[in-house]
């Protein structure tokens, strides 16, 4: 596929949409694979679909986003996000995230996320569903 997008180019493509809120879906592969920050947690949510969902709840929670660094080898790439949160309690935080990236066949494939559970875990209203 001489005419797929490059990693960087998926990734500056969802990023530019991630920030906006919008537009970010299309660079995911129909399979792919989230693993969020929980280490305890290390099973996948599996599909776009999952992915959408997961972050539509995020998305509530971040008002802005940057990428702060990003480094490409190949199909893997990680990349450092910077976020200013709100949370539902009303506490405003700035916050990293590494996100670690693969692609394949001009689609991003798979995400695994670090970042500090503990604060999110503190600001997060607890839900019954």
């Amino acid at each position: 596929m001489a005419n797929s997008k490059t990693t960087k180019e998926l990734l500056e493509t969802y990023y530019k949409g991630f920030a906006k809120k919008e537009g970010w879906e299309t660079e995911i592969a129909d399979d792919f694979k989230y693993i969020g920050g929980d280490m305890n947690n290390q099973v996948p949510i599996i599909g776009k679909s999952g992915y959408i969902e997961v972050i539509s709840r995020f998305s509530r929670i971040f008002q802005e986003m940057r990428v702060k660094k990003m480094i490409v080898d190949g199909d893997n790439a990680c990349v450092i996000g910077n976020y200013n949160y709100e949370f539902p309690n009303g506490e405003k935080i700035n916050g990293d995230v590494a996100e670690i990236w693969t692609a394949k066949n001009g689609k991003l494939t798979s995400l695994t996320i670090f970042f500090d559970t503990l604060t999110f875990d503190k600001n997060t209203p607890k839900s019954n569903n």
